[in-house]
């Protein structure tokens, strides 16, 4: 009698253990999908906002001071791309998580963010998305650590155009998107 119970006490704490275990795990895969999310939309708000930009516009860049020779270091760069208005950008590229809800795959649970708010007023097919200010509010903070954390790569992306910034920035260069979220993501 005493070892059956003793047998039911150590498969219980087993239990416990492994039921423990898979809920660290599934917390920890949460959050690597709101900050690859959140590091998604971030390069795409950015990229939106870049593209709204006429390519006319630029801004001079270097040093104001007259050389020996009689020259200047003066250069002119497309504004959208410079560090200063892409700095502009990025201080309130975060307010636009607001604009994303959450998108749980049936099969893999895996959640994504997808735009929620339509940038040309047209209508949006919403019924995949969980629209929820917890949602909204853990991507804002997400994309708000990120931006902090990453500045430097950020502008360093957007300065020259460069294909693929979602894979290059948020896997390859601060790998906050694992492969497999990535491809989930692009099928979207």
């Amino acid at each position: 009698m005493r070892s059956a119970h003793l047998v039911l006490c150590v498969l219980a704490r087993t239990y416990l253990l492994l039921w423990l275990f898979g809920t660290l795990v599934e917390g920890a895969r949460q959050g690597q999908d709101i900050k690859c999310g959140a590091c998604r939309a971030l390069v795409d708000e950015m990229e939106w906002a870049i593209s709204k930009v006429d390519p006319k516009k630029t801004i001079q860049t270097g040093s104001f001071r007259i050389n020996p020779d009689g020259s200047q270091s003066i250069r002119e760069i497309p504004l959208a791309r410079s560090e200063g208005h892409l700095l502009d950008l990025m201080e309130d590229v975060c307010e636009r998580m607001k604009d994303y809800g959450e998108h749980v795959d049936p099969n893999s649970s895996r959640k994504t963010y997808i735009r929620v708010a339509s940038r040309n007023g047209e209508p949006m097919d919403l019924s995949e998305a969980k629209l929820d200010s917890t949602v909204t509010s853990s991507l804002k903070f997400a994309c708000e650590t990120i931006a902090e954390q990453n500045e430097d790569e950020i502008i360093e992306f957007f300065s020259t155009e460069t294909e693929n910034v979602k894979d290059k920035l948020c896997s390859k260069r601060t790998d906050l998107c694992d492969h497999a979220l990535k491809m989930h993501h692009d099928e979207l």
